[in-house]
């Protein structure tokens, strides 16, 4: 592989994580290091233009990577300065290269590898076999594959995929779930003011505003006759949160993220959430909340796109506009009729909803998207931008207390 490409990426990463380098190669300045590296990022044949033989971890580390970049051990030349994959079309083969990188690279690494197979090699076949599926490391990008062979997928393998989506929900609820939980608590503490706080629920800044005029100068300070604070909220419903999730291909890991998410949401009491997911149909998930897997197994990747029809139904849910939070996740690349799209977004702003656009919800930053209507967003007061999953519960706080939103 040459540039910038994945490959080249994947074997950059594999040269500074060898494990075999010598004691005299202290700080990577010994010159067999250093042609030992370049060795593992050029991949090729025994020397390939650097003089460098690879033995041991390092030769099993350069044939699992040229079994899917090509130019390593495990491939084969079509034709001169021509490399091709070496991993063929046999489960058993694919299922031991895919301990061998497990061993032989962290996991992140690891998940890049399983992508670039999977999209490179074809090998999403393979992905409805339990066999395979016990082998590969779950992560993110693994479950947005499984779901949209969701419909394709055997008995044999829907509930050996169901673990794997659940082992990748639960981590991200264990990442995720309590940071939001506290960020969103407090942001509804503090939109709930009461007149008689106890001293550490004062809103000081508030207070002082509020007792200006009771200012003693030749005391210097102010005499605070009614004191503000932040209120405890009730376990009664305070807002109302309505995520509208794109479920076209290219959203994959936005879903997933948004159904973790809306899980999280609909377990506290002060919010009501509904999740709705749309194509060009529009599915209702919010009785599924409860298991966010159940939800993820309840969208269907892939299809067209009519925002409009979604944002339709979401509008008929809304009974308290004022306390309404509308999320919208998608790439904004409208198959129904745009303009009744922003007609209904200005007519939802303007009873009081506070309306969030997310071109994507994942760690990888924005997509493509229409960038005519993220302009035109942009102009209703709804700014449309990527958001990581950790900068989300930032954003839903500053929406429940209708402040500007921390956009990146």
């Amino acid at each position: 592989m040459t540039g910038t490409d994945g490959g080249t990426v994947v074997r950059g990463a594999a040269a500074g994580d060898g494990r075999e380098a010598t004691a005299g190669a202290a700080g990577g300045r010994d010159a067999g290091e250093r042609l030992r590296r370049w060795r593992l990022v050029l991949g090729g044949g025994e020397a390939d233009g650097t003089g460098c033989t690879l033995t041991g971890r390092d030769a099993g580390m350069d044939a699992a990577l040229g079994a899917l970049y090509g130019g390593g051990a495990g491939s084969t030349r079509k034709a001169a300065g021509e490399r091709s994959a070496g991993l063929g079309g046999s489960a058993p083969q694919v299922a031991r290269w895919l301990g061998d990188i497990r061993t032989y690279f962290p996991t992140s690494v690891v998940q890049v590898m399983q992508r670039d197979a999977i999209e490179r090699l074809g090998l999403s076949a393979l992905l409805l076999e339990p066999e395979m599926l016990e082998a590969v490391e779950p992560d993110v990008h693994l479950v947005g594959t499984l779901l949209s062979l969701n419909k394709a997928m055997p008995e044999t393998t829907r509930e050996t995929a169901r673990a794997v989506v659940r082992t990748v929900v639960r981590r991200l609820e264990q990442r995720l779930a309590a940071r939001t939980r506290a960020t969103l608590t407090g942001a509804l503490d503090r939109s709930a003011r009461v007149s008689r706080p106890r001293h550490h629920d004062i809103d000081w800044n508030r207070t002082i505003r509020a007792n200006l005029k009771n200012y003693l100068p030749e005391h210097r300070t102010v005499v605070p006759e009614r004191l503000i604070g932040y209120g405890r909220a009730a376990q009664s419903v305070k807002k109302e949160v309505i995520l509208c999730i794109d479920q076209s291909g290219s959203m994959a890991a936005s879903v997933v993220y948004a159904s973790v998410f809306g899980a999280v949401l609909a377990s506290m009491r002060s919010i009501a959430t509904r999740l709705v997911v749309f194509d060009t149909a529009v599915v209702d998930l919010t009785d599924q909340l409860d298991d966010p897997v159940d939800v993820l197994f309840g969208t269907q990747l892939g299809g067209g796109t009519d925002i409009n029809r979604a944002l339709a139904y979401c509008q008929s849910k809304i009974t308290r506009p004022a306390d309404t939070v509308v999320v919208l996740i998608s790439d904004l690349y409208e198959g129904g009729i745009h303009n009744e799209m922003l007609g209904r977004v200005a007519a939802m702003k303007g009873s009081g909803v506070e309306f969030v656009t997310l071109l994507a919800l994942s760690d990888e930053g924005a997509p493509a998207y229409d960038r005519e209507h993220a302009a035109a967003l942009a102009a209703l007061g709804a700014p449309a931008f990527a958001c990581t999953p950790d900068l989300f519960p930032e954003v839903m706080a500053a929406a429940l207390e209708k402040r500007p939103l921390p956009v990146p």
